[in-house]
């Protein structure tokens, strides 16, 4: 049976949480030491670790079926790739900074003046739609360096959060585009390769609901249990449970992680009591 082939990041921001998601996905990489290339246990897959830049031309050519890959490296050199999945990690964005003692207006202030970036394409696309023309020094790492020396005016790079620029005399003025992790798949994946793609994918996308989610158990009284039903989003419809106190009644359900605080206090105020919340390991609809 033939497998999977798929980029993750060398080393990086990017590397941990990548092999996380599989890990979590029950996916078991036979992972040794500085192997540039390591197989699944359990699972027809092949990891490849490749440096992040070269990652979009070998999903371009066919090398690896699917990557791992920050969205701004695809915007920057890889816009025909198709993202296939979100992931909700490693998000950052593209950002323009210039010295704390120099005073911005508009983006216009820097036409003409000198931009060190590691994302040439995504500067000149940005500055393309209000008629600027800055003066691009290609850099590839230690981006944040080149005002203090002289070498730039501005500079253009990944930001997460703010802290490099902070340390470097740096202000953020415009933020250019916003990334996250992505799925991505090749332009020229095979058939076989898509049905095994399937199956991953829908692996995945349990992780991440349960990431996004939480399972919710409290007591309630009786009297109150359709006024809290209505607040409650539930996968289809909450589990209410009679409890042995009379007029009480034990409710299960799932909410959003993003939202739990403000159901926690509607509950509170209707009267629900002993809440638990617990994290949701996979949640498969």
């Amino acid at each position: 049976m033939s497998k999977l082939k798929i980029a993750v990041q060398k080393d990086g921001r990017l590397n941990k949480e990548s092999l996380q998601i599989l890990k979590d996905a029950g996916i078991y990489i036979e992972n040794g030491i500085d192997q540039l290339k390591a197989s699944a246990s359990n699972f027809p897959l092949e990891v490849l670790y490749l440096r992040n830049g070269d990652i979009p031309q070998y999903l371009r050519d066919g090398v690896v079926d699917i990557a791992i890959i920050g969205e701004n490296l695809l915007i920057e050199k890889g816009n025909d790739i198709q993202i296939v999945e979100r992931l909700g990690f490693s998000k950052c964005r593209v950002s323009l900074a210039i010295p704390k003692n120099i005073k911005y207006e508009s983006i216009q202030d820097l036409n003409g003046k000198k931009i060190a970036t590691s994302y040439p394409n995504t500067v000149k696309e940005y500055f393309s739609k209000f008629n600027v023309t800055p003066d691009i020094h290609l850099i590839n790492g230690s981006v944040e360096i080149a005002p203090n020396i002289g070498l730039a005016d501005a500079i253009v790079d990944i930001v997460s959060s703010g802290s490099t620029l902070f340390k470097n005399n740096l202000k953020e003025v415009e933020v250019f585009l916003k990334s996250e992790a992505v799925l991505a798949a090749s332009p020229i994946i095979s058939e076989e390769s898509q049905k095994i793609l399937n199956t991953l994918q829908f692996r995945i996308q349990a992780v991440l609901k349960a990431r996004k989610s939480r399972y919710i158990l409290m007591n309630a009284p009786n009297d109150k249990i359709q006024d809290i039903i209505k607040i409650l989003p539930g996968m289809r419809s909450p589990t209410v449970l009679p409890l042995a106190e009379q007029g009480w009644s034990s409710i299960h359900t799932v909410i959003a992680k993003d939202t739990f605080w403000e159901v926690i206090d509607e509950l509170k105020t209707l009267g629900a009591e002993g809440l638990l919340v617990v994290p949701i390991e996979k949640m498969v609809l």
